[in-house]
């Protein structure tokens, strides 16, 4: 059954914050934190003042990070905080990860409309909130007003996750955990739903902060802007004040959302005196006066009842589906059904400075894409998909000929292999005229014509470049190119010796984003690119 949310139990009794043993005095928990966390740093500062036991987070995106522990290779951190372990919990091989968890700030999925926008939809607005709504009601607005939003990828972010689960669970309306049969049935309504998504990311920090500069008109921002946005409350509330020239609305669907409750979590195999540190440190955040702080510091709602929180509404839950296949299988049909599909340019690298060992990490991270290999969510969601088309660009002293593959929902196998077989005979020689082979990447984007697909290029240089066109001259071009095509983000990978300051530069020009490849694998930095696809 649906049901509000109350305040959140605790896994565990807390004990009392007094004195620290000798052993727990100035003990670090090496925690993996999902990349929103960020926020809590200086109340974890404080924490760490009151209790003797420091928190050092790593972070990293929500599902990326749970496969991790899933698959094993989260050794060297004591504990883990996303903001939710519902898959986890699917997972056999990360239940068994968990010894404890502790829920710590609430924060729901919703989705957050320019105000303006939402009078011209006919919505009424009161004191900041559009009342009365439910998911159908947004995809008419889709259908019917030509409403946009952006989402994060459900592969890769738990907002965007939240958002999928939430809308197909909504539409189903079986007052049950979601089966892979009732998606079925709400299909049609879906993938209405996802075409008015105009911008995808793999993180929820990235997508406001993009959302702003395209509502601001930013000369950093080339995409059209949006009338709205689906993201946690706390990061609505939070970044409103920073839109120019209109506020922000939030619509709470009354047939429900998912929730964010944001669990410490104390990895199985703890020593007693890492369990006592947990403890500590769990007693004091959620605490009533520290749960007040979090409310009116980073606009999370409160797991303890007695703590102040801010005058928010209230929501209904919605069930989360009870099985990994169906969780599963509904990602897969988002991207291979219901989300508008992708359609790319990789600007690839070839020059003689590639040569050896850097080919040979381009070979393998692109081949991984083609999805050969078979992996848990967040893999199956960042290699290639259904209806999708990917154009490889190598280039040296020039852009080579160009190779584009559709990946039909029938016979995408073949397609895949044969992609495969490009990607392996890739070979190095030759200069650098990186800009000449993006101006011929957008190019390629307006030769395709106008249709739904979401576009954009990726641009992986491992050097000065030395040959053709500067930054300049292609940023003058670029300008030129028809406004559908112009909004394409580049997304610039950092390889080598290459141009740290002209990469930044043309991303930020182009409402992209940089990779550094030289701190991560570069398999690693394709597979993160996707969530921006």
């Amino acid at each position: 059954m649906r049901g509000a949310w109350g305040a959140a139990a605790v896994a565990i009794a807390l004990p009392a914050a007094g004195a620290c043993t000798p052993e727990v005095e100035g003990a670090t928990l090496r925690v993996l934190a999902g990349s929103e966390l960020a926020d809590m740093e200086p109340l974890l500062e404080a924490s760490a003042e009151r209790t003797g036991v420091r928190l050092e987070l790593e972070y990293s995106g929500t599902l990326d990070g749970t496969e991790r522990v899933a698959a094993g290779r989260a050794d060297g951190f004591d504990a883990v905080w996303f903001p939710s372990n519902r898959y986890l919990h699917l997972v056999d091989e990360g239940r068994s990860t968990i010894h404890t968890e502790t829920s710590v700030m609430l924060s729901p999925v919703v989705l957050g409309v320019l105000e303006s926008r939402a009078e011209a939809f006919g919505w009424t607005v009161a004191d900041g909130i559009v009342p009365d709504l439910t998911w159908e009601d947004i995809t008419v607005a889709v259908e019917r007003e030509g409403l946009t939003y952006g989402m994060s990828s459900p592969a890769a972010s738990n907002s965007g996750f939240s958002a999928l689960v939430g809308a197909a669970s909504a539409m189903a309306d079986t007052g049950a955990a979601l089966e892979s049969e009732d998606v079925a049935g709400v299909e049609e309504r879906l993938e209405t739903f996802f075409s008015g998504q105009g911008l995808t990311a793999g993180s929820s920090g990235w997508l406001m902060d993009e959302f702003v500069l395209r509502q601001a008109g930013d000369a950093e921002a080339q995409g059209s802007p949006l009338d709205g946005v689906l993201n946690y409350e706390s990061v609505l509330l939070s970044r409103g004040p920073d839109l120019a020239g209109d506020d922000l609305a939030l619509v709470y669907p009354e047939d429900g959302v998912v929730t964010a409750d944001h669990p410490l979590t104390l990895r199985s195999g703890a020593s007693e005196e890492l369990v006592e540190a947990y403890e500590r440190v769990v007693a004091d955040l959620t605490s009533e006066e520290v749960q007040t702080e979090i409310a009116e510091t980073t606009f999370r709602r409160p797991v303890t009842a007695e703590a102040a929180g801010r005058d928010l509404p209230p929501m209904v839950e919605l069930p989360f589906p009870a099985r990994r296949d169906v969780v599963d299988d509904l990602v897969a049909a988002y991207f291979a059904e219901l989300r508008r599909p992708a359609r790319t340019v990789y600007v690839l690298d070839v020059s003689g400075s590639m040569a050896a060992d850097r080919i040979d990490d381009l070979r393998a991270s692109l081949t991984a894409l083609t999805g050969a290999d078979e992996g848990p969510l967040s893999s199956r969601g960042q290699t290639f998909q259904a209806r999708e088309e990917v154009t490889l660009l190598p280039f040296s002293d020039v852009p080579e000929e160009p190779l584009t593959f559709v990946l039909e929902p029938d016979g995408s196998a073949k397609v895949r292999a044969e992609l495969a077989d490009e990607v392996a005979a890739l070979e190095a020689g030759g200069e650098t005229a990186a800009y000449d082979a993006v101006e011929r990447a957008y190019e390629l984007l307006e030769e395709a014509g106008e249709d739904s697909h979401l576009l954009s290029v990726v641009l992986m240089t491992d050097g000065e470049v030395n040959q053709g066109m500067d930054l300049d001259e292609l940023l003058g071009s670029l300008a030129e190119a028809p406004s559908r095509v112009e909004a394409a983000p580049v997304f610039t990978v950092l390889f080598g010796d290459a141009d740290a300051a002209e990469m930044e530069r043309l991303s930020s020009w182009t409402g992209g984003r940089v990779f550094d490849a030289r701190e991560m694998e570069l398999e690693q930095v394709f597979r993160e690119i996707r969530g921006y696809q």
